[in-house]
C-alpha cells in the first residue's frame, strides 16, 4: 500500500501551530509553563480573579524585547519579573500578582524557552509575586527575534505617603541604591561579542526588599524611580522637569565599578546614560538622608548620596564634574544601546 504520512513536527522547536489555541498550545502550557510557574490556583480560564488586602492597588504593564534574550546575570524571563516588580515598588507598592504574554518566533528552541520560563518562575517566587494569567502567540520565522514578553503587574499600597515626582522639594537629598551601568555594559558586550575578561553581570534585581526597608524605617520618601533606559541623565531630567526643580549632582559621589567605567571610556559611551535594571533613586528630606543611606546600604554597600534638589535654575539637571566645573546634563537624544530591556 502507498501511504502519505503527515510530516512529524520537530518536538524541540516552536511552530506556528503552538499559537493556534489547539493541542500544541495545550502541550506548550502543560509541558513548559505550568511546571515552571507552578499549578496552584490554576483555573485554566481567560482571566484571574484575585483577592487583595484592603488598601490602594498599583497597576503597571511593560514589554521586554532585550537582545540577546540570555545574558550574564539574567535573561528576558527574570528581567520581565524584575522590571514589573520594580515599577510597582517605585510607587511604594508591595507586588502581588503578574500576568505574562509571550510572543514566540517560529523556530525558537524549546529548550531555550524552558530555561527562560523556569528562570521567570524562580524570579517570581523569590519576589513573592504570583504569575496568575498569561497568553501565547507565535509569529513567522524572522518576525519575532526569538521571544518577546509583555507583563502587567498589580501591587498593594499599604502606606499614606505620596511617593511621586510632585512631592520633590528644594532641599531634598538624592540617593542611588548602588553602582550604575552594569546592565547596559553587560548587554552591549554580549551583543558585540566583547570578552571583558571579568565576572561583570547585569544588575537586574528585585528592588522591593530595599524599598520595603525604607518604608519600614519610617522615612518620609518623596520620590522613587528606577534607572533604566537613558540612564541617570534621563531619569533625573524627567524628575526635575516634572517637579519644577533643578537637581545638582556631585560626579565624584556617583558609584561606578571599574569595569563599567573603563569600558565606557574605551568605547566612548556616557556612563550617566548607561542603563541599569536593578538600581533606583530615592529622593528624601535632607534630615533623613543619612538614615536613608544606611537603610540602602543594608542591601547594597555601594549605595550613595549623589546630589541635592535646588530651586529651579538654568537647567533641570546640573553636575559638578571631576575637575570642579559645573555643567548642564541634557536628556539623551536617543538610546546609546536599544533593546536593553
Amino acid at each position: 500500500m502507498f501511504t502519505c504520512p503527515i510530516p512529524a513536527p520537530d518536538p524541540h522547536r516552536i511552530r506556528l501551530a503552538h499559537g493556534g489555541g489547539g493541542e500544541m498550545t495545550s502541550r506548550l502550557i502543560e509541558d513548559i509553563f505550568l511546571p515552571a510557574f507552578g499549578t496552584e490556583n490554576r483555573t485554566q480560564h481567560d482571566s484571574a480573579v484575585v483577592s487583595a488586602p484592603k488598601g490602594k492597588l498599583a497597576i503597571t504593564t511593560d514589554s521586554f524585547v532585550v537582545h540577546p534574550i540570555e545574558f550574564s546575570g539574567g535573561d528576558i524571563g527574570s528581567l520581565a519579573i524584575h522590571g514589573t516588580v520594580n515599577d510597582l515598588s517605585m510607587s511604594g507598592a508591595r507586588p502581588l500578582y503578574i500576568t505574562a504574554g509571550f510572543i514566540l518566533e517560529e523556530g525558537l528552541d524549546t529548550a531555550v524557552l524552558s530555561r527562560i520560563a523556569h528562570s521567570m518562575g524562580q524570579a517570581a517566587r523569590q519576589a513573592g509575586i504570583a504569575i496568575v494569567a498569561g497568553d501565547t502567540k507565535v509569529v513567522e520565522q524572522g518576525k519575532g527575534d526569538g521571544l518577546y514578553i509583555n507583563t502587567s503587574g498589580i501591587g498593594i499600597v499599604e502606606h499614606s505617603l505620596a511617593i511621586a515626582p510632585s512631592s520633590i522639594e528644594p532641599g531634598d537629598a538624592v540617593l542611588v541604591s548602588g553602582d550604575i551601568g552594569r546592565h547596559g555594559i553587560t548587554i552591549m558586550s554580549a551583543r558585540a561579542g566583547i570578552d571583558l575578561q571579568t565576572d561583570l553581570q547585569s544588575d537586574s534585581a528585585n528592588l522591593w526588599p530595599s524599598v520595603s526597608t525604607l518604608l519600614q524605617s519610617g522615612i518620609a520618601i518623596h520620590c522613587l524611580r528606577d534607572i533604566t533606559r537613558g540612564g541617570l541623565s534621563m531619569t533625573l531630567n524627567e524628575l526635575a522637569e516634572t517637579s519644577g526643580t533643578t537637581i545638582l549632582l556631585d560626579e565624584t559621589a556617583i558609584p561606578v565599578c571599574e569595569t563599567v567605567r573603563s569600558t565606557c571610556d574605551l568605547l566612548g559611551l556616557d556612563i550617566l546614560q548607561t542603563a541599569c535594571e536593578g538600581r533606583y533613586l530615592a529622593i528624601v528630606p535632607e534630615k533623613q538622608a543619612e538614615q536613608t543611606l544606611l537603610a540602602l546600604q543594608r542591601h547594597n554597600p555601594e549605595a550613595a548620596r549623589i546630589g541635592t534638589v535646588i530651586p529651579s535654575g538654568t537647567a533641570p539637571l546640573l553636575i559638578d564634574g571631576l575637575l570642579g566645573v559645573r555643567r548642564i546634563l541634557s536628556k539623551p537624544y536617543g538610546e546609546q544601546l536599544p533593546r536593553i530591556c
